[in-house]
C-alpha cells in the first residue's frame, strides 16, 4: 500500500486508487444534482423525471432532483441551465421544443440551441396520432374534402408554433391541402372541439386521445414515424402510407443536456447511466402506458436531429406566416 508521502509525491498514481466516478471528477458531490424540468409539475413529462433521477442515482450515487422551471416556451429553463456551471450539478429535460421550436417561435430565447449544450442523449418521442371527426372516418375523405374546399376544413393544436402545430404543417406540405389553424390553450379543449365536430382534425397525442378513439368519438387515421403503437394496433403509421406523407415524424421529442464544457467523462457516464435506466422493462412500461417511445439515440445521432429540425422548422414556420414574439 503506497504511504501518503508516496502518493503526494506521484499525482500520476491517484487515478489507479480511486473509483471511477471520482476518476472522472468529484461527481456528484456531496450536493444535489439538479435536473431542470422546463414544464410546471403534474404533467406527463414528469414520468420522464421521474425515470431520470431515480435511474440516475441508483447507477451513479449520490442525490438526484427535480426542479420544475416553466415558462416562455420551455426557454426559461433552457438559459438557466446554458448559464450554469460546466461541473455536471446542473442537467436539463430538453425538448423539441427548447432547441428546434423556440428560436422561431421567440425573438430572442437567450441561447444558442447548438453551442451552449452538451446534448447527451435523447430519452423518448411523445407519441402523436391524427384523429378527426367520425364524419371522415378515412385519410381520403378527409384530404378529398380539404382539396375540395382550401382553408374551409380546421385543425386543432395547442399553441402557435406547438409541436402538434409544426406537424400540421408538415402535413399540410405534403399532402398540398390547406386547413385553417385553431389554436387552443392546451391539448384538452381542442380534443373537446374536435369531438364536438367544431374542428376537424388534430394531431394529438397519443395518451389523452386514445379512450376517445375507442369509444369511436374520434376515428384514428395515422401516426408518424414508422412503428405502430401498441395502444392503437390497427392505426397504421405515415411509412406505411407511403409518399407523400412518408418521412413524418413526431415533432415531440425530448433529451437530456448539460452546459457546453462539460466534461467529457461526466457527458459519457451520464449518457451511459440514463441508457440503462430507460431500458429497464418497468421504464418501458411506463413509458408505454403514458404514450412515449423509447429512442435511445446519443450525442452524434441527437445533434444531428437538432442540426436537421433547425432549418425545417424555420421554413415551416415562415411558410406559414408565423412571426416570432417577444
Amino acid at each position: 500500500m503506497p504511504t501518503r508521502r508516496a502518493i503526494l509525491a506521484a499525482p500520476a498514481l491517484l487515478p489507479a486508487l480511486l473509483p471511477p466516478l471520482a476518476r472522472a471528477q468529484s461527481w456528484p458531490g456531496t450536493q444535489p444534482v439538479t435536473v431542470v424540468m422546463p414544464y410546471s409539475p403534474g404533467g406527463s413529462t414528469d414520468v420522464l423525471g421521474r425515470i431520470l433521477v431515480q435511474g440516475l442515482a441508483e447507477r451513479l450515487g449520490g442525490t438526484f432532483v427535480m426542479q420544475h422551471m416553466p415558462g416562455a416556451t420551455t426557454t426559461l429553463g433552457g438559459r438557466h441551465v446554458a448559464r450554469a456551471r460546466p461541473d455536471g450539478m446542473t442537467l436539463l429535460l430538453g425538448t423539441v421544443g427548447t432547441f428546434t421550436l423556440a428560436p422561431f417561435a421567440l425573438r430572442n430565447i437567450g441561447y444558442d440551441p447548438e453551442a451552449d449544450f452538451a446534448h447527451l442523449t435523447m430519452l423518448a418521442e411523445t407519441g402523436f396520432v391524427l384523429v378527426v371527426h367520425p364524419r371522415t372516418p378515412t385519410l381520403p375523405a378527409l384530404l378529398e374534402a380539404a382539396r375540395a374546399r382550401p382553408g374551409a376544413l380546421s385543425y386543432a393544436t395547442w399553441g402557435v408554433g406547438s409541436s402538434s402545430h409544426v406537424m400540421m404543417l408538415d402535413f399540410q406540405a405534403r399532402t398540398g391541402v390547406q386547413m385553417l389553424h385553431v389554436p387552443f390553450n392546451g391539448s384538452p379543449p381542442g380534443l373537446t372541439e374536435t369531438m364536438a365536430g367544431r374542428v376537424d382534425c388534430m394531431m394529438s397525442v397519443v395518451a389523452p386521445a386514445r379512450p376517445q378513439v375507442e369509444a369511436a368519438r374520434l376515428a384514428a387515421l395515422l401516426v408518424p414515424g414508422g412503428t405502430r403503437f401498441e395502444a392503437l394496433p390497427a392505426v397504421p403509421t405515415v411509412e406505411e402510407l407511403g409518399p407523400p406523407l412518408a418521412g413524418l415524424r413526431s415533432a415531440g421529442w425530448f433529451s437530456l443536456a448539460a452546459p457546453a464544457g462539460t466534461p467529457q467523462a461526466v457527458q459519457d457516464r451520464l449518457a451511459e447511466a440514463v441508457a440503462a435506466a430507460f431500458q429497464t422493462p418497468q421504464a418501458v412500461a411506463l413509458l408505454a402506458q403514458n404514450g412515449f417511445i423509447p429512442t435511445p439515440a446519443g450525442p452524434g445521432p441527437l445533434r444531428a436531429r437538432i442540426a436537421e429540425e433547425l432549418p425545417l422548422h424555420r421554413d415551416l414556420m415562415r411558410r406559414a406566416g408565423i412571426v416570432p414574439e417577444g
